[in-house]
């Protein structure tokens, strides 16, 4: 067995992990050709990852001219301890203020556990000027080093 497939996550350990992790990094192309890198809070929908940004944003600039993005979600201070997973695929703007107000109910929810009453016309009065970032995978990758058992 290759090291590789050794220390992959299989789906459910991997389902978990991207339920359980705060923040993930999205990875979008910008006008030169580097890699724009950005923390963000988000959830999963099934196969897909939702987030929202604001319309104007060089994030969705990006990905308006190259919708090919990559997403990482990491864990770990130690080698023995690093434990992952990166997507790549393509992402798609939604510009629905209902769906995005929905969106940031959901992603408000994973991050503080509750929702105050009344919080949802703040939501969709958010929702006017953002967009939803909808990345659908079409690679996914992953690992958990602990795995290894001390073997390196």
């Amino acid at each position: 067995m290759k090291r590789r497939d050794a220390i992959q996550l299989t789906p459910g350990e991997r389902d978990e992990f991207l339920r359980q992790t705060r923040t993930i990094v999205l990875s979008t192309i910008d006008q030169r050709g580097y890699p724009h890198s950005i923390a963000m809070w988000y959830f999963m929908d099934g196969e897909a990852c939702l987030m929202t940004t604001y319309a104007k944003s060089q994030k969705a600039m990006n990905i308006r001219r190259n919708p090919k993005v990559a997403l990482m979600a990491e864990s770990g201070t130690t080698y023995d301890t690093l434990k992952g997973v990166l997507i790549r695929g393509h992402a798609e703007l939604i510009s629905d203020v209902d769906f995005c107000a929905g969106v940031l109910a959901r992603v408000h929810q994973k991050m503080s556990g509750a929702m105050p009453e009344g919080i949802e016309e703040a939501l969709k009065a958010q929702a006017r000027k953002r967009v939803v970032i909808k990345v659908i995978p079409e690679r996914i990758s992953s690992w958990d080093h602990s795995k290894l058992g001390g073997v390196y």
